[in-house]
């Protein structure tokens, strides 16, 4: 029996949503919304009375930091990530804390008290480090109960749904599935084609043209709002740590007193300058400083692949178009979306892109693959050598650990990005001057290596806070 390969679209990797972490905002955000629509479907929504939320393992031990608490109570609301005012986020969450009741799906109103009815359990579940279960009370006072996992980059699965037979679940199959870089590779070589090219004709399968365009416009747009916003918003970030914000500092001495009206016009000044190899060094920092800082500030960023790791990708495709391209464009943007999210869904398939589960190799050195990939395809690359790139740039951050201080996305999450970032920019360049087709190390066996090192690697070291950085740096000393 031929085995089936699950299909994960760009737009899986790629998700709008609001920080600072994927799997413990916006994972228990889309859970808590998914609750709402298991008890609409039973019709046992209006028999509600109470709820109770407990959050287990790496949830409740960096859960405050991460907001979680903040998300569930945005998904029970209704509330959708992508698309809700988030400068209304605080004063909602504010409201019902202070009146201890809550708008279920913004349809009818019952008690809901966040300091008790949200439960923070140290201990871990055996299916995932990031569990979180759904209890709520009927009118007849019997209970519904629901479990879920935020497995990282905002996806959300079921235990029963990963333990099933395979023949019970149903992928959507793409016309040339793809499970390892070797398949990807193969399709390329049999049709002549670059891996964008490949990648958009499976993404074809599931959305129309326009559709496709439209989502990555979209995409593109908050990519680049988050990195603009970042630069011109100075102060400090959140959460005790009282981390000064730096992209803003860094940016005013960048711009050299260039002339811009918006985030399209800023784009032009950019370009407009003479940058040496240091200031480039520095806009490609500032850029994902910059998105980070915003992510750490609860706005609203791109998932790519995680929250964590959502400045890389954008501050490389930015690169691209101020430094390497100044006649880029959208369809440029949108083959280093494609092969960007296509070299992540490989990781996704064969090891892991939550940092609960591999530690930050799992966010940062994925979203530095993916970055490597994408723009090695727009420098001319060959699709051996944007798999060398997405390789190398993995490979200089296997073991990666994840110890944010305070549990915040903040120290070192913020400056990761940018390390993240300038290895993916030095990546292509290796793999544009290597020779591809005899590369000693296949991203597969990279990928491979990724996952075995994610699961000797200590608890302590996967998004705990209980080791490295968070134990060693007290929040007092910042």
């Amino acid at each position: 029996m031929n085995k089936q390969i699950e299909s994960i679209s760009v737009f899986d990797m790629l998700k709008i949503g609001v920080g600072p972490s994927s799997s413990h905002t916006l994972g228990p955000w889309r859970a808590a919304k998914r609750f709402i629509k298991k008890l609409k479907d039973t019709n046992k929504f209006e028999m509600v009375s109470t709820i109770k939320v407990d959050l287990y393992g790496s949830l409740s031990l960096t859960g405050k930091g991460h907001a979680t608490d903040v998300a569930v109570i945005m998904g029970l609301t209704g509330a959708d990530p992508q698309t809700c005012n988030i400068d209304e986020i605080p004063t909602t969450v504010d409201h019902i804390k202070l009146f201890r009741r809550l708008d279920l799906d913004g349809e009818f109103t019952f008690d809901f008290n966040p300091e008790e009815d949200i439960v923070f359990n140290r201990k871990f579940l055996p299916f995932h480090p990031n569990g979180i279960r759904f209890t709520a009370t009927l009118t007849n006072d019997k209970k519904v109960r629901e479990k879920y996992y935020s497995i990282g980059g905002g996806f959300v699965v079921q235990e029963e749904r990963k333990r099933a037979e395979r023949k019970k679940i149903e992928f959507e199959c793409f016309p040339r599935p793809v499970e390892k870089a070797t398949d990807l590779l193969k399709f390329c070589k049999q049709e002549g084609k670059p891996i964008s090219q490949i990648v958009l004709e499976n993404e074809l399968y599931l959305h129309t043209e326009e559709e496709i365009n439209e989502r990555f416009k979209q995409i593109w747009d908050v990519m680049l709002d988050s990195m603009y916003i970042g630069c011109h918003t100075e102060g400090t970030l959140p959460g005790g740590l009282n981390v000064r914000r730096r992209a803003y500092d860094s940016h005013l001495k960048l711009q050299k007193n260039t002339n811009y009206t918006d985030k399209y016009e800023w784009i032009k000044a950019i370009r407009s300058q003479e940058v040496r190899f240091r200031e480039i060094l520095k806009w490609v920092s500032c850029f994902a400083l910059a998105v980070n800082e915003v992510n750490a500030s609860l706005g609203r960023v791109v998932t790519a692949p995680t929250n964590g790791s959502a400045g890389v990708i954008p501050s490389v495709l930015m690169y691209y178009i101020v430094i390497e391209n100044h006649d880029a464009n959208f369809e440029d943007i949108k083959r280093f979306l494609l092969v960007a999210g296509e070299v992540g869904s490989l990781f996704k398939k064969g090891a892991t892109i939550s940092a609960a589960m591999g530690g930050c190799q799992a966010e940062i050195g994925v979203s530095s693959a993916m970055a490597a990939a994408g723009l090695t395809e727009l420098m001319g690359g060959s699709p051996e050598q944007v798999l060398m790139a997405a390789e190398i740039a993995m490979e200089h951050h296997l073991g990666l650990t994840c110890d944010p201080i305070g549990g915040l996305v903040q120290i070192p999450c913020i400056e990761r990005n940018a390390m993240g970032a300038i290895k993916a920019i030095n990546a292509c360049e290796m793999a544009l001057d290597g020779d591809a087709a005899n590369a000693k190390v296949p991203l597969d066996k990279v990928i491979d290596t990724m996952w075995q090192t994610a699961q000797d690697m200590n608890t302590k070291y996967k998004e705990t806070s209980e080791g490295g950085l968070a134990i060693n740096v007290a929040m007092a000393d910042c």
